[in-house]
């Protein structure tokens, strides 16, 4: 025996479904954790810088540390670097563009990126 759906049944669904792709596109956009001397020294004032996708939004890079971390984002600044010019055995190679986001997090709160990400 099938029960049919209403129409807003089938809209809350839809919706759902919609919300879920967009969490997952948006912890897509996060590549990874910068840690260098510089990156660590901004802990200190509540920031922390991840590696994202040159596409990448301020509103979506928050977004994404939001629903990973569990954490209040209060503002981002994003960096685009171009890639180096390098040379290997008189070759010349080009490295990759790739884009920095520096999160300012809340008061009092942090993200341990040595623990990973904790699941639900």
């Amino acid at each position: 025996m099938s029960k049919k759906m209403t129409k807003t049944a089938k809209k809350a669904a839809k919706k759902t479904e919609r919300r879920s792709d967009a969490v997952a596109r948006d912890c897509s956009l996060l590549l990874s954790p910068v840690v260098t001397e510089k990156a660590v020294g901004c802990s200190e004032h509540n920031q922390v810088v991840f590696k994202v996708r040159l596409d990448a939004d301020k509103n979506s890079v928050a977004r994404a540390v939001q629903e990973l971390f569990g954490v209040t984002v209060l503002k981002v600044n994003t960096i685009r670097q171009k890639g180096k010019v390098k040379r290997f055995r008189g070759i010349k190679g080009v490295r990759s563009d790739y884009k920095k986001a520096i999160l300012t997090l809340k008061k009092g709160q942090q993200i341990d990126l040595s623990e990973g990400v904790k699941e639900n």
